[in-house]
């Protein structure tokens, strides 16, 4: 089990796949922030602990059911002369579900829907940790399959998955933090969501959307807001002085 250890080889495809699984973790932290983000201040850390230990938890399930996850790549049957597998239904509804609870939480943004009351909230939770296990298995199902296709170890993938997840637990709440100050930027994280939806869906149709031009997509929209926010807090001074002189 442990004879990868003497192979050079696996230890580079070890630190392939884990800065690859911390990229494609990208996608799940940005969902768990922005849902984390509608609950009362004293649960979110909470949340996101959660929400990553199932996405590990997930991970590790399906890379030891390696013979099933592989299994979901046959066909099941066919519309339209297309083959559909399980891992095709399951992008596709996994991305329909991102794209409408993208879409319904730009809507929150927009008009501003909050909770109350504290059994709304309580039931929020719930409700959030739910939503967050039901994305988790779409996630994860691309990232095993991923790193079935690049190594040849599973305990060498498992290594790799929990590293991930380990960073990703260490950046979450930083993240969710800085989304929660720039409604901005949480409004071009859902936008992200949003394409990211669309791009699953167009797996589990058939289409190959390379994922380099959809992280450089974001990369620069991101590096672009960045520069924006910079170039505000820059002129806040400015338009105080201003106010000053004026008053």
């Amino acid at each position: 089990m442990f004879e990868w250890i003497f192979l050079p080889e696996a230890w580079i495809a070890l630190a392939t796949l884990t800065a690859l699984e911390i990229v494609l973790g990208i996608d799940n932290i940005i969902f768990i922030s922005i849902l984390v983000g509608r609950l009362p201040e004293q649960q979110r850390q909470k949340a996101r602990q959660i929400g990553l230990m199932l996405a590990m938890a997930m991970r590790i399930v399906l890379l030891l059911s390696i013979v099933w996850v592989m299994g979901l790549t046959e066909p099941l049957f066919s519309v339209l002369g297309y083959a559909f597998s399980g891992r095709d239904l399951i992008l596709f509804f996994g991305g329909l579900f991102l794209l409408g609870k993208s879409t319904l939480e730009i809507h929150h943004s927009l008009e501003g829907v909050e909770e109350h009351t504290s059994t709304s909230k309580v039931a929020t939770f719930g409700a959030i940790i739910t939503q967050i296990a039901v994305i988790d298995i779409v996630f994860s199902l691309d990232s095993v399959i991923t790193a079935v296709g690049l190594v040849d170890y599973v305990a060498v993938m498992i290594i790799a998955v929990v590293a991930a997840v380990l960073v990703m637990m260490v950046s979450a709440k930083a993240i969710g933090d800085f989304v929660d100050r720039h409604p901005t930027i949480k409004m071009l994280a859902l936008s992200f969501l949003i394409l990211i939806g669309f791009t699953l869906m167009g797996e589990g149709l058939g289409f190959h959307v390379p994922k380099g031009y959809v992280y450089f997509a974001m990369a620069f929209s991101l590096a672009v807001e960045l520069l924006n926010i910079r170039v505000r807090k820059r002129n806040k001074p400015v338009e105080l002085k201003k106010r000053i002189a004026e008053d």
